[in-house]
């Protein structure tokens, strides 16, 4: 066996993560299976207000996604190539739902290949399933009370109602 083909894809998954959907669970599964491993890393960005504390969605996205032994989840600031440089990554993996996630991803595909053009970007579909699910969408939708549960995992259910509950106690 040849040394290229002995080498092992490394492919990270960035994103906000906030909160955790099915959609995210879904490319997590199915890209865990295409490479030798998946590194889920959560963009720290002090510019977003999140939903969620990085800490809750990093404790968040370890256990949904347990059982995927070639998982791991990981944090990061500053440029994505940087950091998929310093973890070894070869792949960097985006979710498309739609036209409208395409043309943002192609502006940053390009962008990251003139950064660093070892990097390649692996696009997969979002199962037609959830082709509709953003967690912007979910978080719209709890906070006028509507129900998300068919659209992010019980873990992270339970994790939002017990942040609403938290609120109307304070109230």
């Amino acid at each position: 066996m040849s040394q290229q083909h002995a080498q092992r894809v490394v492919a990270i998954y960035p994103g906000s993560f906030d909160p955790i959907t099915y959609g995210h669970l879904d490319l997590i599964k199915r890209s865990s299976g295409l490479f030798d491993r998946l590194i889920v890393s959560i963009l720290r960005n002090e510019a977003k207000q999140p939903l969620f504390s990085l800490e809750e969605r990093t404790d968040m996205l370890r256990e949904v996604a347990t059982g995927f032994q070639n998982v791991e989840v990981d944090s990061f600031d500053g440029l994505l190539v940087d950091y998929a440089r310093r973890r070894g990554a070869k792949v960097v993996l985006r979710g498309i739902r739609a036209v409208s996630d395409y043309e943002y991803e192609l502006q940053m595909t390009h962008m990251n290949r003139r950064l660093n053009p070892q990097i390649e970007t692996v696009f997969l579909m979002a199962n037609d399933a959830y082709s509709f699910i953003s967690s912007k969408l979910v978080k719209e939708v709890f906070r006028l009370g509507g129900d998300i549960s068919e659209l992010v995992p019980p873990a992270v259910l339970d994790r939002m109602l017990g942040m609403a509950a938290h609120r109307v106690s304070d109230s």
